[in-house]
């Protein structure tokens, strides 16, 4: 059973009436899709951290508005800055069986032995833009690092698909790890040879014994 979240039809308020919403815990969001129109509503703030608790920032839930239940997966989300408070939310009404393009979290997991042998760890893919129906969207995709070496690269390629289809060149780089860096060691207590004064050749001087 799909967790349920509720929410209210939102109509057109004045600016300081949705403040006050806003101050009271309700969200103003949107529910959107191919099948459904645009229908603005409200949600509390405590709930929806409860359900993304339970099914993930990826998970399938319903949304129970006056008894009409909808499939949706949060599609985005305005966030206050300052106060790191989500200020609005959008919904993705989907169907559990059709097929939908989301991007995911991709976390790399275990310990690197090239990083252990001192190899610094390089990933310049942080989520992935993937093809699947909504209820085989993974929270995140892990990739094991475990065994990568220094010198060492993997792809898109070597990610197991898992049923979805993924939207990204199979050469892109997902994780790398680079030789240790190099220090030129500078010897401070090196010896130098002796110097003389550039000038002391020529240099005029007093015969002994002369005043």
């Amino acid at each position: 059973m799909s967790a349920v979240l509720q929410a209210t039809e939102r109509k057109e308020i004045p600016r300081s009436e949705l403040k006050k919403m806003r101050n009271n815990g309700q969200i103003p969001a949107v529910i959107y899709g191919a099948k459904v129109e645009n229908r603005p509503v409200f949600i509390s703030s405590a709930d929806l951290t409860k359900t993304l608790r339970s099914v993930g920032r990826n998970g399938v839930f319903s949304l129970d508005m006056d008894g009409s239940k909808q499939d949706v997966i949060l599609s985005d989300y305005q966030e206050d800055v300052m106060k790191k408070e989500i200020i609005h939310v959008d919904f993705l009404a989907v169907d559990k069986s059709s097929k939908i393009t989301v991007d995911v979290r991709l976390a790399l997991v275990g310990y690197a032995a090239g990083v252990k042998d001192g190899g610094v760890m390089q990933q310049p893919l942080h989520q992935l833009s993937v093809t699947t129906t909504a209820e085989n969207i993974p929270p995140q995709i892990e990739v094991d690092v475990t065994n990568l070496q220094v010198g060492e690269t993997l792809y898109v390629r070597d990610i197991p698909t898992m049923g979805m289809t993924i939207n990204h060149e199979e050469s892109e780089v997902v994780a790398s790890i680079l030789p240790p860096k190099v220090e030129e060691e500078i010897n401070a207590g090196e010896q130098q040879e002796g110097g003389h004064p550039d000038n002391e050749e020529g240099r005029e001087t007093e015969p002994e014994g002369k005043e």
